[in-house]
């Protein structure tokens, strides 16, 4: 056991009004997995990766989000069902009732950082209840040196109680859990849920409001790689769309999954020092990657075990949000550090589950900051309470839980850095096609891979009539043709083969865009909402 693997009292976190002589600072990873092992709190899986179960949140409870309203927040945050304000005294109250609840319990703290360019670091300290915390905080934000953790102080602090419920009458919650980011005092406050996720979010949240207001640079729910000749592509999308999967490219490199910075001086930056993936129906074929990155180090998160320790990656029984953190370095493929430059390609990621989309399409400037603005996906059947057949789902921005400010804001910021750069933008349809969910497949990821190559290769060509068809629905442009992919798979409407049935569901879509954006109107100059579907169906 080495020194940072000790008992210590090196750290202490009286500052913050806990007190407790059961303080572990800065346990390394196999330590933190054998105490988790020791306490019940985990299986090891056969991969040797710890294996645990969060609990009763298996997922973000995005209405049990709060911002403090103070001075700093009050003016600039988009307030609303997204952005939930809290009052400052409530807060001061539910944390002096978190500190009691901590004081006296074994607790594991990390000192770690987000943003891999330095000019924009901010340090962050990480206070846990459980080990299994401390192990997703080590493996998802950046690592310091020995060197750099004397004198380290905390910019950020994440306080993590996934045993303390909250009272909702007496502390101004909704319910028993909680997520609360409080900007003056710079502290993310958690209770009631064991879900690790709110960690990362609660300070990518954070920052997506300070880079944008004080560093003039865009935040963006993305993920992004770089090829040989430096080039970086960038890849939005929400949960389930493949924007990890399509990252983690072998030839590319990887730069990160999940939050990135694009600067005024047009580099791109990884928010977090790993990776953090939806690992249902998982397999080493289709994903090899991610696949051979869930090692010793790894955290799985409420996954089914065979008595071998086998996980079944198809098991949903616990959830379809079953998950793996690990560090970056997991990957061999990895730009280090995780910084780019360059951007040429943003892919927009969608599963449309209506099955109407093309598979791929480039969008003009209008287009691109009016699908950025929707951030479109859809849910299927089973995936919530109630879905039984494919419901659009938009999320601004791809990452609308995590935008403290307007949408419109981040959508100036990305049409600006489209005009400063050049940058392509596509919109990628990983989706249904032959029909919608229930009728049709899935498309296959071969497919998508084949035309993101293309369109990162060229390969794609340069608009004109006999190489692209606009779509008459939603105005896009979409190749005619793509090397590795057959020619029919680019046209929505020919894989139906029924005509009637595709131009009525493609309509009922665009109604749902137009619908949503209604809200953003009044924010949107006359470019923007030209970027949208035209016309109604009746």
């Amino acid at each position: 056991m080495n020194s940072s693997d000790q008992l210590t009292k090196s750290i202490s976190l009286k500052d913050y009004g806990i007190e407790s002589d059961h303080i572990y600072y800065q346990l390394s990873p196999s330590k933190l997995h054998a105490i988790a092992l020791e306490k019940g709190m985990g299986k090891e899986a056969s991969s040797g990766a710890l294996a645990i179960n969060t609990g009763e949140f298996t997922g973000r409870s995005p209405m049990d989000r709060f911002i403090v309203k103070d001075a700093i927040t009050e003016d600039k945050v988009w307030w609303g069902n997204i952005n939930i304000p809290f009052e400052t005294d409530k807060f001061d109250a539910l944390y002096d009732k978190v500190i009691s609840y901590l004081n006296n319990k074994e607790l594991y703290v990390r000192d770690c950082y987000a943003c891999a360019d330095t000019d924009y670091r901010t340090n962050i300290r990480v206070i846990a209840e459980y080990p299994w915390s401390s192990l997703f905080a080590y493996n998802m934000f950046l690592r310091p040196d020995e060197k750099d953790l004397k004198g380290f102080t905390p910019e950020w602090t994440v306080i993590n109680a996934p045993g303390f419920m909250a009272d909702a009458e007496v502390d101004g919650t909704r319910q028993h859990n909680f997520a609360i980011l409080n900007f003056t005092k710079k502290i993310a406050l958690i209770g009631g849920t064991g879900y690790t996720g709110e960690i990362k979010k609660g300070i990518f949240s954070a920052l997506n409001f300070i880079l944008p207001v004080q560093k003039n640079t865009m935040p963006m729910h993305c993920s992004a790689n770089v090829g040989e000749d430096g080039d970086t592509a960038i890849f939005f999308g929400l949960s389930g769309t493949g924007k990890t999967t399509l990252s983690a490219d072998p030839n590319r490199k990887l730069i990160g999954d999940d939050e990135h910075g694009w600067t005024a001086e047009n580099t791109v930056f990884n928010f977090e020092g790993g990776c953090y993936a939806k690992v249902i129906n998982l397999s080493e074929e289709n994903e090899p990657d991610i696949f051979r990155a869930i090692k010793k180090g790894a955290l799985l998160e409420n996954v089914v075990l065979n008595s071998k320790g086998e996980v079944d990656f198809s098991d949903i029984s616990i959830t379809q949000n079953t998950r793996v953190s690990y560090p970056i370095y997991h990957i061999d493929n990895i730009q280090e550090p995780s910084i780019g430059k360059n951007p040429k390609n943003i892919f927009f990621l969608t599963a449309d589950a209506f099955g109407v989309l093309p598979p791929i399409s480039k969008l003009t400037p209008s287009q691109a900051a009016y699908h950025f603005m929707s951030g479109y996906t859809a849910k299927v059947a089973g995936t919530e309470a109630g879905v039984v057949e494919p419901i659009p789902s938009f999320s601004a921005c791809f990452g609308a839980p995590f935008m403290p400010l307007h949408p419109a804001k981040y959508a100036e910021m990305l049409s600006k850095k489209m005009q400063d750069s050049g940058v392509n933008v596509w919109l990628v349809n990983t989706g249904w096609t032959g029909g919608p969910y229930g009728v049709g497949t899935r498309m296959k990821l071969k497919y998508t891979r084949a035309m993101i190559q293309a369109a990162l290769n060229g390969d794609l060509g340069m608009y004109s009539y006999d190489t692209y068809h606009i779509h008459s629905v939603f105005g896009v442009a979409q190749p005619r043709e793509c090397p590795g992919v057959p020619t029919s798979v680019l046209s929505p409407r020919t894989t139906w083969n029924d005509d009637e049935a595709y131009y009525k569901t493609a309509f009922k879509l665009s109604n749902a865009f137009r619908e949503n954006f209604k809200k953003y109107e009044s924010y949107a100059n006359e470019e923007i909402r030209r970027g949208g579907p035209q016309r109604y169906a009746f």
